[in-house]
């Protein structure tokens, strides 16, 4: 009897749109800000990984513990709660003495920021469609660009770095407020497919299936508690069938499933290496590319600038477009269909070929990578069932996490030994190692938990 209107709908769309917006603005003012916060406090250049180190403890901790405790809390309370912390974590930073607050401060950032990125993507998976599902990742990229333009615009008024942090956090605040007035209408989640309800209920138990005295029969009633447990829940249908009023049956009360039948799953654990891998792809190339125009094939640094640039620029336009093609061709296509283009975009960078060719490989990694964290996310309660795709969700993003933070690095030492040159091989066999693993994880389609 329920529906969700379309003001409210479009409320909550908004909502997620700007929440990854706000996960986006740190990630983009701790760039441009360090070489001042540094000289404030007095620490070398390299001390800014204290600072990594501590918010990727906090993501990653709080993207799988929010997996599990989504359910209890709702999503609307689980956002609202984790903005203010992040709020709380950015004030942190610009009211910081010195740098062991600020490590703290970025500790804080992490928990609070793995959360909502948990959070929303599970909700978004049973809520949301390929296209929104793409933009609302779009945004986050949106967010990173806008995080520069604040820090630069306050360092130029002369403000001083803190003022950028003290903005961001001002907008974290109000988002946190949007998230607490909006705590009831986020309970209402569209099912996803069949799955979304796990528990099976016997049809001979409906009362309005059957006569005014099937409602009230021993037999009904006794099918209705061997069906969902309930027992007494039964009894109310009682009077109104009698005056011949067609009761609705109650709605059958899923079980929770226990966390070892989530992690006894294959298909979980080789989303949650989908993703790391995934993710590796995205920072590496991000990160390296650079470094790979300018010294492995002679660009200038200018040129090779840009190169980066349209790399970023193709991962935001790649999903909004994107977002629309998979709407229509559906996300399984999308999905497969990206995951050979990242391969092929590698395989550019990987020859030994001139300079433009690895700017086109990069650009191709980007807009071919664009769809693919949403799209794993949105399918992810097809390869595991609804009952533990929260969860998993929350796993799935925590292990990223690991896979931003280690992979990427050890590509850097892998560079360190040989010559920049590794880069497009290393990429070339992540990328191949995800389409095994998504394969892999395909093949074993998992139904949702039934009780008998």
């Amino acid at each position: 009897m329920s529906t969700t209107p379309a003001r409210p709908r479009a409320a909550l769309l908004l909502l997620a749109y700007l929440a990854f917006v706000s996960l986006g603005l740190p990630d983009g003012l701790i760039g441009v800000g360090w070489p001042s916060i540094r000289a404030d406090f007095g620490v070398p250049t390299e001390a800014v990984g204290l600072v990594l180190a501590a918010g990727t403890a906090g993501y990653l901790t709080s993207s799988v513990l929010a997996g599990f405790t989504l359910a209890r809390l709702g999503v609307g309370w689980l956002l609202a709660g984790s903005t203010l912390l992040a709020a709380l974590a950015l004030t942190g930073y610009g009211t910081s003495p010195g740098l062991t607050v600020v490590v703290g401060a970025a500790l804080v950032l992490g928990l609070g920021s793995g959360a909502i990125d948990s959070g929303l993507n599970a909700y978004a998976a049973g809520a949301f469609g390929p296209r929104h599902m793409n933009w609302m990742h779009a945004f986050f990229g949106l967010g990173v660009a806008i995080g520069p333009l604040i820090m630069t615009g306050v360092l130029g008024a002369g403000l001083g770095w803190r003022w950028g942090y003290g903005i961001v956090a001002a907008a974290q605040l109000a988002l946190a407020t949007a998230f607490a007035l909006s705590a009831r209408a986020w309970r209402e989640r569209t099912p996803v497919g069949p799955e979304a309800a796990p528990a099976v209920v016997d049809p001979s138990a409906d009362p309005a299936t059957s006569g005014p005295a099937a409602g009230v029969g021993p037999s009904a009633a006794g099918s209705a508690a061997a069906t969902d447990g309930a027992g007494p829940a039964a009894e109310p249908a009682a009077p109104a069938a009698a005056v011949g009023v067609a009761v609705e049956p109650p709605a059958p009360v899923a079980r929770p499933v226990p966390v070892r039948e989530t992690l006894r799953l294959p298909a979980v654990w080789l989303g949650m290496l989908a993703f790391a891998v995934y993710v590796a792809v995205e920072v590496a190339t991000g990160l390296w590319a650079f470094l790979l125009l300018t010294e492995g094939r002679g660009l200038a640094a200018a040129v090779a600038g840009l190169g980066v640039s349209a790399y970023w620029g193709s991962l935001f336009v790649g999903r909004v477009v994107q977002g629309v093609v998979a709407e229509r061709w559906g996300a399984p296509r999308v999905l497969r269909a990206s995951l050979l283009g990242m391969a092929a975009g590698a395989a550019l960078i990987a020859v030994p070929a001139p300079a433009w060719v690895a700017v086109v490989g990069i650009v191709v990694v980007g807009f071919a990578a664009a769809p693919v964290f949403p799209l794993l996310t949105l399918t992810t309660v097809e390869r595991v069932g609804a009952a533990h795709a929260d969860r998993t969700i929350g796993l799935q993003i925590g292990t990223s996490s690991l896979g931003a933070a280690l992979v990427p690095s050890g590509i850097g030492i892998l560079i360190s030994h040989t010559s920049v040159e590794a880069l497009g091989p290393a990429l070339l066999v992540l990328a191949v190692a995800l389409i095994a693993l998504h394969a892999a994880a395909t093949r074993r389609p998992v139904l949702a938990r039934t009780d008998a």
